[in-house]
């Protein structure tokens, strides 16, 4: 995969491929020719369907897409230049559409400065991830099974094979590591394309990376996410390999998380430093409980863990967060604060979500659980949240029925950038994943009672 910035001159391009986003978070295509795009198009996009990206139903399901060149890159690829270009979508009456992940990931930055507590939030995401050399599946009604490889020993036809565990691979590097010649080509793609990475390394489970991205704006990070996972994947099967950022893919290893470092800026300062605990402002212990409060409800769950295998991997033992705490250092707590910082530099971490998460969802729903606790002036010591001992009292949730009951009930402090519309879908549409997976027996119900 060659990519790289784009100069401006449209005349060299061959394709203009834009870039929009389904309900999913997934990244959708349509190419137009050269010969097609002028300023025109440029500046008023083209018309497409809605109601095949999983949208709640709208009466008009025609949209407009119009190109966001800041955001544009060029691809070549075999023997074409490619200028890729996220879109903003807007109603056929001139409204950007308020179901649109980047619609409402642009309106809670825009609550955020009309609050007048910051001007922008800052995001820092990992991503982690699973990388298999063979991978099979399939269900049916006279079977289910799934069947994976890695040369770093996992599979029938590495079982022979020298290994270092399933769960000793943090930062290893080869011949143990198998991936870093793709973590290197992706990393190399990532910055062509204009996304900041920090840096990349080997996971703990055997086959398992992570590539993290520096601090960026809200908006900007859903869009280095969802290009970053593309790329990925993308390189990834150039190299015959296969990727999944499941959150739980495998019994008993590691999970993938999503984890997220955040602040939030005024007068281009952080305002959660300060002489508080942990060396948090009061404002940054009120954004802290604002996201604990939330998640304890299940609601921001609905948006950072909006998948059945969520919560395979919110389960105790493998450094996943199963409770509302928050802690310097512990990588236990939901929110977990950095401990290698210096004085002043304080941010905090949500380690719970995980990439089964639309992150344009994610991330804005984060920021308004975050302004919510601020506004509220929720103190989350006196709620109980400093207490790193699990109590009944701060458990989260352990399924996808309870979080989406907690989001129907807690759904107010979404309300100035989500559409009612959007959190009843979601919810329906949740549901219906959450019934096909959990009205299917599994092989471990064969073993306990066949």
């Amino acid at each position: 995969m060659q990519l790289y910035a784009y100069s401006g001159d449209i005349s060299s391009i061959d394709y203009l491929s834009m870039l929009v986003v389904d309900v999913h978070g997934a990244i959708r295509s349509v190419s137009l020719p050269r010969s097609y795009v002028s300023e025109k198009v440029l500046k008023d996009g083209i018309g497409f369907d809605a109601s095949n990206f999983g949208y709640a139903q709208v009466h008009k399901s025609d949209m407009v897409a119009i190109p966001d060149l800041s955001t544009a890159f060029v691809e070549e690829k075999d023997d074409f230049k490619i200028l890729h270009t996220f879109c903003d979508v807007w109603t056929t009456d001139g409204e950007l559409f308020d179901q649109y992940p980047r619609s409402i990931a642009k309106k809670a930055v825009k609550y955020l400065q009309d609050s007048g507590i910051g001007e922008d939030a800052k995001m820092l995401v990992e991503l982690e991830f699973y990388v298999f050399d063979d991978v099979r599946y399939s269900t049916t009604v006279a079977h289910s099974y799934y069947y994976v490889e890695s040369a770093e020993g996992i599979g029938e036809s590495y079982e022979d094979a020298p290994r270092f565990g399933l769960s000793k691979g943090y930062h290893r590097l080869a011949p143990d590591d198998k991936y870093g010649q793709l973590r290197n080509e992706v990393v190399r793609a990532m910055e062509q394309a204009g996304i900041p990475v920090k840096y990349h390394h080997h996971e703990v489970g055997a086959a398992q990376l992570e590539i993290e991205l520096n601090f960026i704006s809200l908006v900007q990070a859903g869009d280095a996410v969802v290009l970053s996972k593309w790329i990925i994947r993308s390189i990834a099967e150039e190299m015959g390999l296969f990727v999944t950022f499941m959150p739980k893919p495998m019994y008993k290893i590691a999970g993938n998380g999503m984890h997220v470092h955040q602040y939030v800026t005024k007068a281009g300062k952080s305002i959660f430093p300060g002489e508080e605990m942990y060396g948090l402002s009061t404002a940054g212990l009120q954004y802290t409980a604002g996201l604990l409060s939330h998640a304890l409800s299940g609601s921001l769950l609905a948006w950072s863990n909006p998948s059945t295998n969520s919560y395979r991997r919110l389960v105790a033992g493998y450094e996943a967060p199963v409770s509302a705490t928050f802690a310097k250092a512990s990588r236990a707590a939901a929110v977990r604060i950095p401990g290698y910082l210096k004085k002043g530099e304080a941010r905090i971490e949500f380690r719970t979500g995980d990439a089964t998460a639309n992150t344009y969802y994610f991330l804005a729903a984060m920021l308004l659980a975050g302004i919510d606790g601020i506004k509220r002036a929720l103190d989350p010591v006196k709620l109980g949240y400093a207490n790193t001992k699990e109590s009944a009292k701060n458990i989260f949730p352990t399924g996808l029925f309870h979080v989406l009951a907690g989001l129907k009930k807690d759904h107010e402090y979404l309300l100035p950038a989500f559409p009612k519309e959007l959190i009843d879908s979601w919810i329906t549409l949740k549901q219906h994943e959450a019934e096909y997976v959990y009205n299917a027996p599994v092989p471990q119900e064969y073993e306990l009672y066949f």
